[in-house]
């Protein structure tokens, strides 16, 4: 604990003695000699990613409901529509992305997040 030498037993002092010294616990010296816990990891929606990132599968969505004729298409009308497009994914995950943005309405899926 100590690097200094005591004279009498030719030892450093242990931690009970400099803690009594000190005036502090030996439950907080422990503590503080320990490693800060990391950074808990950044939290991803499970399950594997898609073939297209969100932002880029977002803008796709966007695209499709400017393309429709409609005021507001449903997840499942957009999702069919991609499909027919050639981009692959799950209805779950256009309703995800549709929802997180304010719904399938044409006015809302529009504005920037």
């Amino acid at each position: 604990m100590s690097a200094v030498i005591s004279i009498s037993t030719d030892k450093s002092y242990g931690v009970s003695r400099v803690c009594r010294v000190w005036g502090l616990s030996r439950a907080s010296v422990y503590r503080d000699l320990q490693p800060s816990p990391p950074e808990p990891p950044v939290r991803r929606r499970p399950g594997p990613q898609g073939p297209m990132p969100d932002a880029e599968l977002v803008e796709a969505i966007k695209q499709v409901i400017i393309d429709s004729p409609f005021y507001g298409e449903g997840h499942r009308k957009v999702w069919a529509r991609l499909r027919y497009k050639g981009i692959r994914t799950s209805k779950a995950r256009g309703l995800r992305l549709m929802r997180e943005r304010g719904g399938p309405s044409f006015s809302t899926i529009l504005q920037p997040c």
